[in-house]
């Protein structure tokens, strides 16, 4: 099965991409960058991370939902992403958030224990620590400014390895043309809730088998989330990509093998 669908969550969609014959499921969480493009019609795209997953698995990566109210929550991302597990007929799925989606992941494990199998919670955080703080706020006044280039630029400067902006930095300039969005409200609700953001008290409820996976040198929301994740979240197991930051998922080549014999 290879699709890009959709399902109705109250007066809006959430788009999705779904591919893999497998029984079991895995649904995966993107991060911020949701904000900026969505996931529609870029099943056979994101496929390519996947193939290993396809015959064990079927995989959804989903959207957050189109319309997002202002002051719209974490807590709130997640209670959608179980709505639409629910229309899709996922009563149980293994999760894998990356970043934000990390964040939502947390909400879900925390609420809604029964429908997690298995949870992946990569680059991510508790809460918006003070090195996420100040790279949000950084991205919205850029965002403000309609600043794309630069938008884009701080961004990879703050995700990926010195070898990979070494190969990379000089196609950044193009790729901010071509990825400025017409509007910057969707990004706008997704980074607030990010800075509104706290779990750490509410950690211990989280009873499923988790594997946390971070960068050695993460700039974007720091290096002490790893150890209150591990020190709160009580069946836990954890990897740490030396020589990586935030863009750990992208840069290292074992990462969805890695993600895969965890939930397989």
């Amino acid at each position: 099965m290879i699709k890009n669908g959709s399902v109705k969550i109250d007066d809006t969609e959430m788009y999705y991409a779904a591919f893999g014959k497998g029984k079991r499921v895995l649904i995966a969480l993107p991060g911020l960058s949701d904000g900026l493009a969505t996931v529609k019609g870029k099943a056979l795209i994101l496929m390519s991370s996947y193939k290993r997953y396809l015959k064990d698995f079927t995989v959804y990566i989903f959207s957050r939902k189109n319309k997002m109210p202002e002051g719209y929550t974490i807590e709130q991302m997640a209670d959608d992403q179980v709505k639409a597990m629910s229309l899709l007929g996922i009563n149980k799925a293994c999760i894998l958030g990356v970043s934000q989606g990390g964040m939502i992941s947390q909400y879900i494990a925390i609420k809604h224990p029964e429908v997690v199998d298995k949870l992946v919670l990569a680059v991510t955080a508790p809460n918006s620590t003070d090195t996420t703080t100040e790279s949000v706020a950084g991205w919205i006044e850029m965002a403000n400014k309609n600043d794309h280039k630069n938008l884009t630029v701080d961004t990879a400067e703050r995700m990926y390895s010195s070898k990979y902006l070494e190969k990379n930095r000089n196609m950044l300039p193009l790729l901010a043309k071509l990825t400025k969005p017409k509007s910057y409200e969707r990004f706008y609700r997704n980074a607030n809730a990010i800075l509104n953001f706290d779990v750490r008290a509410r950690l211990n409820e989280i009873k499923c088998s988790t594997l946390i996976i971070a960068g050695e040198d993460d700039k974007t929301v720091g290096n002490e989330a790893l150890q209150i994740l591990k020190d709160g979240i009580k069946d836990n197991e954890s990897y740490i990509y030396q020589g990586l930051g935030h863009g750990a998922y992208e840069e290292a080549k074992d990462f969805y093998d890695r993600v895969y014999e965890f939930i397989s």
